[in-house]
């Protein structure tokens, strides 16, 4: 099995929209990133009547963080439909940010052929790149 199915099975485990109040739903996107030391992790997106809710992106990050590591090399998001998709802007920004390589994290834009984009062409003339270099 190669990585890309591995973490689409591991981030497909965890897809199970469901409605947790009447201002919360979640669940309808999940997502799996591989780190620099090939661990896997995933997470869900938490949709908020407030704007306050979570990509399932920034969900992986997080429990990535809390697990004491904070280099990506790869991401992949399950949309509702089952396809994959690329972050949205906040995610995209929020991963660039991490480390001065994120530019170098694949993006899984087709699960079929495998397409992959780096998240540097997602992000081309990115506002901060002297910063981090």
């Amino acid at each position: 099995m190669n990585i890309w199915n591995e973490m689409f099975n591991k981030a497909k485990q965890v897809q199970n929209a469901r409605t947790i109040s009447p201002f919360i739903d979640a669940g309808g996107v999940a997502a799996a990133i591989l780190t620099a030391s090939n661990n896997i992790y995933v997470g869900v997106c938490i949709d908020t009547s407030s704007s306050l809710g979570m990509c399932a992106e920034r969900n992986a990050i997080a429990n990535m963080i809390t697990n004491g590591e904070s280099k990506i090399t790869k991401v992949l998001a399950i949309m509702p439909d089952g396809k994959v998709g690329p972050p949205c802007g906040a995610c995209r920004e929020f991963m660039m940010q991490l480390d001065k390589d994120s530019k170098d994290i694949d993006v899984l834009m087709n699960y079929d052929t495998l397409e992959t984009v780096k998240l540097g062409d997602l992000c081309p003339i990115w506002w901060t790149d002297s910063r981090l270099n």
